[in-house]
């Protein structure tokens, strides 16, 4: 079973999202996400000051195996972006939930993360998906 970190929530899109403070999340795509991919060779985010919609693409990460759309699991603004990824997106399948983090979302409406699951509840979803 993939990796699943109790303190994250999680999207039904495979995204993750940890809470920094109470207006700022930090989001990536889980293991079990990458896992599927498989090798990660590219990825496109959005620029910083973007404004993204729950669940609408903000960006793309592509794998020797196919093109995805991330999906934003809030609403808000873009206030940073991981740069990294762009000259090293294979980081994604090395570290899903830590150096592979995409973006940090300026919370619209914080009332979103409660739509979201626990990590138990995704595990379980995850589970039905393999």
């Amino acid at each position: 079973m993939s990796q699943v970190q109790a303190e994250l929530k999680y999207s039904k899109e495979h995204e993750w999202v940890e809470v920094l403070d109470n207006e700022r999340v930090r989001v990536g795509i889980t293991q079990f996400a990458q896992e599927q991919l498989g090798d990660i060779v590219f990825i496109e985010l959005p620029e910083q000051g973007a404004t993204v919609k729950v669940n609408e693409s903000m960006g793309t990460v592509e794998s020797v195996k196919a093109v995805s759309d991330i999906y934003s699991p809030v609403s808000g603004e873009i206030v940073e972006v991981n740069g990294e990824l762009e000259e090293a997106p294979e980081a994604i399948n090395g570290d899903a939930y830590g150096a592979g983090w995409m973006v940090v979302i300026k919370l619209a409406d914080a009332a979103e993360l409660d739509e979201l699951m626990t990590a138990e509840q995704y595990e379980a979803f995850s589970k039905e998906e393999e």
